[in-house]
């Protein structure tokens, strides 16, 4: 049953708390990988968060810090992206999407070596246009198995013409099966611009044909009245003069 909009807030926030709890207890030999899912009609985002346990960070740290000169540069962050892209699986329906990077933070790496170090990445995929009714987005996670741990979940929806009606994960976490709906667009949900647009060629419409109908009954008044005002010609003969 889909959350109510009221609900939503606490819901996240119940979210939030439950991974903080998680991130703070993973253990010291784990690469914790938690992923969460929103889905739109018209698109997928997906968050990824990547903590180190503080007995595996040096070697995640050397994955990222390919010179190991003991700061990253925007090449050796773009390079690890471009990695954990490569291993992210999105489809709907069996259709596989295009998954794209959007945004990415890295921490120091002392903050790696203290266990509480988080890379922080966003990626975005584009639905094709989907009909209104059940479909399944499937993910799939296949970075660092050896050392991994996992986690994945599906946000609330923020529109209201999607509903979350389940979830399936595998034993590891590293895949998850998203149940969602579709649902027709109300008008309480369109853009205001577009409410405003729809009611303004209405009104248009209606004033032009109104003033279509009041120039027709001025046309048809205007004839009756120069019907009336013009008198008949009649032919006359002119006397003729006899002597």
């Amino acid at each position: 049953m889909r959350a109510s909009r009221n609900g939503a807030p606490a819901l996240a926030c119940a979210l939030v708390l439950a991974l903080g709890t998680v991130l703070s207890a993973h253990r010291r030999d784990e690469y914790l990988q938690a992923v969460r899912i929103a889905v739109s009609p018209n698109h997928v985002d997906v968050e990824l968060d990547l903590t180190p346990g503080i007995d595996v960070a040096e070697g995640i740290i050397a994955d990222v810090d390919r010179d190991a000169n003991g700061t990253l540069s925007d090449e050796e962050k773009q390079a690890y992206v471009d990695r954990v892209r490569s291993v992210l699986a999105l489809e709907v329906d069996g259709r596989p999407l295009r998954v794209e990077a959007v945004a990415s933070t890295f921490p120091e790496l002392e903050a790696f070596r203290r266990g509480d170090g988080t890379m922080r990445f966003r990626s975005h995929a584009m639905l094709p246009g989907l009909s209104d009714g059940a479909h399944q987005l499937w993910f799939r996670n296949g970075g660092n198995r050896d050392v991994s741990v996992y986690l994945a979940n599906a946000l609330v929806p923020e529109s209201d013409r999607i509903a979350i009606t389940g979830q399936r994960r595998d034993r590891a976490q590293s895949e998850i099966t998203i149940d969602f709906v579709t649902r027709p667009a109300s008008p309480a949900s369109l853009p205001m611009w577009l409410l405003t647009t729809i009611a303004g060629v209405a009104g248009a419409g209606g004033l032009i044909a109104v003033s279509g109908k009041v120039a027709a009954q001025r046309g048809a008044s205007g004839s009756r009245k120069a019907a009336i005002s013009s008198p008949l010609r009649t032919s006359r003969t002119s006397p003729t003069s006899t002597g």
